[in-house]
């Protein structure tokens, strides 16, 4: 895959993606609040937090981080197969439930130039741990960041560099699972 020289390329990454993100940027969200607070404020991300809140994760996404969070959005959520985010939800799937929330999160602040480079240095394709301790796999098409999970299924990313006191949010399109 050819690249852009990496400044432009990750500018033009940053404008693509906040053309479909939801409004959380300015007022409600900031380097003064948490990733949590960030994502309790905007409408889009109510089905997270709703998810975070039952998997007891609030505290830990609250804490000083640094994390990276990508993000899916309501509508990520209700791609899911009808009825799979109330069978998360419910107490004797927390576990899972857990794992699946731990997989869309990075240790540190991975901001998009440094994804873009990290895909660039991996030929086109960058994996990256995450606190669930599986990978995902970024990689850039056409003029969008996509993330690939274990099972194939590809994220696209929204927007990004949300920066918050304890981390970054980039919004993705699509629920990543194990």
């Amino acid at each position: 895959m050819t690249y852009l020289r990496n400044s432009f390329f990750a500018a033009a990454f940053a404008v693509a993606s906040f053309a479909g993100a939801p409004a959380i940027a300015g007022s409600q969200g900031g380097a003064d609040k948490t990733i949590v607070e960030t994502a309790a404020a905007a409408p889009d991300f109510s089905t997270l937090v709703a998810a975070v809140k039952a998997a007891g994760l609030a505290e830990t996404l609250s804490g000083d981080g640094p994390f990276t969070v990508f993000a899916p959005t309501n509508a990520a959520f209700e791609k899911l197969p009808a009825g799979t985010v109330d069978t998360l939800l419910k107490p004797e799937n927390k576990d899972q439930l857990v794992a699946v929330l731990t997989y869309h999160v990075v240790p540190g602040d991975v901001m998009s130039g440094q994804l873009v480079d990290l895909i660039k240095k991996g030929d086109g394709k960058a994996m990256v741990e995450t606190v669930q301790g599986e990978t995902l796999t970024a990689m850039v098409e056409g003029d969008a960041v996509k993330i690939m999970d274990g099972q194939g299924n590809t994220a696209t990313v929204t927007g990004v560099d949300l920066d918050q006191s304890n981390g970054v949010i980039h919004v993705i399109d699509t629920v990543l699972l194990p």
